[in-house]
């Protein structure tokens, strides 16, 4: 998510880390500063005024003069970020006694009919009964795809079998809701277009007239960068929206539409789609988006996906089990499938502060949610007694673990003394401060000891002895004897 901007912020503020700070190189920085926003696909007047912000901030803090001018500048940027796309409200306006309509739209291919089981989804978890209404009635095969997931997610969805509009469709809606006397949030799945067009808002125009939604919510595409700006700018115009909902961010690599959208429109970014699943939809806080862009962290997101993942009760038992050095490869296997419904092992670690500006190049992580699955078969290949007692593995035990994982023994026994030094950190980290077990935490990243596949890369390098280096040995060699021979016969003639 936004590695593109996040290097090129990273690369920009390291203007401001050249010695003494001068006129000269400070005018050098904002100029990166605002480079790196425009290939990030930030509107040019938005970049524009967010470079005379900070030109303007740092002239009136005595930037030059003072003791740290880069971490003065990091804060500024960041505050500047921060105001760019903030602020937010979250709420969406939910009264008790009656029913709450919520209306989607947004253009064809921006997951808006996903994003509506999401936001149901959502509500659920909250405690909320809602009511999908299919009434997208332009895109073929989009009034099934909302009832598999009013399936999946066990909430009702309102369609008709032969609708004649939209407007009836939502009508009928509200008034199915309003005779089941149990549903608190009604969301309609609006018609969308390929493009913005009179006939789509003609529609949507008179479905926000008629039925008065109490939220108007714009789903757009962030890959699709300044085009989700204007469509934004254009709904907002028709229908005056409450708030957007940015998906796809956990691919865009720019992060433009996110930095924009506020400043153009004026209409704030609610939630977020940050994967596929409809458990990935997130409220967007821009001081924790700017502190990831900065490569600063989001340690309130990490602890509250987290909480969200790990049982407190479980953790608990866990915590005992380490004081009392029984953790087993069990509880290795449980924090692991924890860790990756937590999200991939890039996006963990852009949430460590200190860990952004370390992480490798994009793809080079990939092994290492390669090798946890590996892991994970490795230990479903164990009996239940090996995996309470990896003493009792033996070789032959190896042979069998290795054969039913599809991998090698040495893979097993790598596994084995990872979690050997794994269980001992644990142990370590048990009776230790809050603060105490964050600092480990943060040394075990830097060191590689996060990353499971670090070891086997490690693995992967060979010595000065290795085969490559001996086979090449032997070769030169024989090619000297060769030539040795030939200037024997020579010297004969």
């Amino acid at each position: 998510m936004f590695e593109g901007i996040t290097k090129g912020l990273q690369g920009a503020l390291s203007f401001f880390n050249r010695g003494k700070l001068t006129e000269h190189n400070m005018q050098d920085g904002l100029r990166a500063v605002q480079q790196a926003l425009l290939e990030a696909d930030v509107s040019y007047q938005v970049a524009r005024t967010f470079v005379q912000k900070i030109e303007e901030e740092a002239a009136g803090t005595k930037i030059l003069e003072s003791l740290n001018p880069e971490q003065q500048i990091v804060g500024i940027v960041h505050q500047q970020l921060v105001n760019l796309m903030g602020p937010v409200d979250h709420s969406l306006n939910i009264r008790r006694g009656e029913i709450t309509i919520i209306m989607m739209c947004g253009l064809q291919g921006s997951g808006k009919t996903t994003t509506c089981g999401k936001l149901a989804t959502m509500l659920k978890a909250e405690g909320r009964r809602c009511m999908l209404v299919a009434a997208d009635l332009q895109r073929p095969g989009a009034v099934d795809q909302l009832k598999i997931l009013g399936e999946q997610i066990g909430l009702p969805v309102y369609s008709e079998a032969q609708p004649t509009t939209a407007l009836k469709v939502c009508a009928n809606a509200l008034a199915a809701a309003k005779r089941s006397q149990d549903v608190s949030v009604l969301i309609l799945d609006t018609a969308g277009r390929l493009h913005v067009d009179q006939a789509l808002m003609n529609e949507l125009e008179e479905i926000d007239r008629k039925l008065q939604p109490h939220q108007v919510l714009l789903v757009c595409d962030s890959m699709t960068g300044q085009d989700a700006v204007n469509s934004a700018k254009a709904f907002n115009d028709a229908l005056e929206l409450n708030g957007v909902i940015l998906t796809k961010l956990d691919g865009d690599a720019r992060g433009g539409a996110a930095l924009s959208i506020r400043s153009v429109t004026g209409v704030p970014i609610k939630f977020i789609g940050v994967g596929e699943q409809l458990e990935k939809l997130e409220k967007f806080h821009p001081e924790r988006m700017a502190g990831r862009i900065l490569g600063m962290g989001d340690v309130v997101s990490l602890f509250e996906k987290a909480q969200e993942q790990f049982d407190a009760e479980q953790m608990e038992a866990q915590r005992q089990k380490m004081l009392k050095g029984k953790f087993t490869l069990v509880d290795f296997k449980e924090q692991m499938k924890g860790i990756r419904k937590m999200g991939s092992i890039s996006d963990i670690m852009k949430m460590i502060p200190g860990m952004g500006q370390m992480m490798p190049a994009s793809g080079e992580l990939d092994g290492a949610e390669d090798e946890m699955r590996k892991i994970e078969g490795i230990i479903d290949s164990m009996t239940p007694r090996e995996r309470e007692n990896p003493d009792l593995i033996d070789n032959s035990r190896r042979r069998r673990i290795a054969k039913g994982s599809a991998c090698e023994p040495h893979d097993v026994n790598k596994l084995l003394k990872q979690f050997k030094d794994m269980a001992g950190l644990m142990q370590q980290m048990a009776g230790k401060s809050k603060m105490e077990q964050f600092r480990m935490f943060q040394q075990m990243g830097q060191s590689g000891m996060l990353n499971p596949d670090a070891q086997l890369q490690a693995a992967k390098m060979r010595s000065k002895r290795g085969p490559e280096d001996f086979r090449a040995e032997a070769e030169k060699k024989k090619k000297q004897r060769k030539d040795a021979k030939k200037q024997r016969k020579k010297n004969r003639k």
